[in-house]
């Protein structure tokens, strides 16, 4: 049996998980078996300029965190060499990076995630990665707002340079039949 300063120490381990878990908007469970050093190394740095917490633990560790946090249901995804990606603030940020690093390396592969205290599959996470960016979506927003106005501003341009051109015509025929 383990002593009580080690099951402490995983306890605190646990905590601080649930910790974070509880904090976060979305996380992302992978399988990094087969990542090498170097692909492993870069995909850290992503995370971390996209403010992502990656976590390598025990998958009995990362259990008993869901568990006390309610995510109960990804204990069936912890299995072999597990690790999590917890968002701080932009829940599409771990699924976008992972899903890169998945399609690039064969045996690196994203198990599921949770997205606002509930456990999604591989595919919902993978739909989350490829909603566009938070910048991309303002721009699209902004130019189908925009869009309308444009085409109501060139409807009434064309129909001012309209009346503009008639006026003088409509002169110069009044200018006529008076000389007549």
């Amino acid at each position: 049996m383990p002593s009580k300063s080690i099951l402490e120490q995983k306890q605190a381990v646990v905590a601080e998980l649930a910790e974070k878990l509880k904090n976060s908007p979305a996380g992302v469970v992978v399988n990094y078996q087969g990542i090498t050093v170097d692909a492993d190394t870069k995909m850290r740095k992503a995370l971390r300029e996209a403010g992502v917490t990656y976590t390598v633990m025990k998958n009995s560790l990362t259990g008993r965190a869901c568990d006390e946090v309610g995510l109960g249901d990804m204990k069936q995804y912890l299995t072999g060499m597990t690790a999590i990606a917890i968002a701080s603030d932009n829940a599409v940020a771990p699924a976008k990076v992972l899903k890169e690093y998945a399609e690039k390396i064969e045996s690196f592969e994203i198990l599921a995630g949770y997205l606002d205290g509930a456990v999604v599959d591989k595919n919902t996470v993978l739909q989350l990665a490829d909603i566009p960016s938070k910048e991309v979506l303002i721009a699209k927003l902004l130019g189908s707002i925009k869009s309308p106005l444009y085409g109501l501003a060139y409807a009434l341009q064309a129909i001012v340079d309209k009346d503009g051109e008639a006026a003088p015509a409509e002169e110069a025929a009044a200018a006529e039949e008076a000389q007549a």
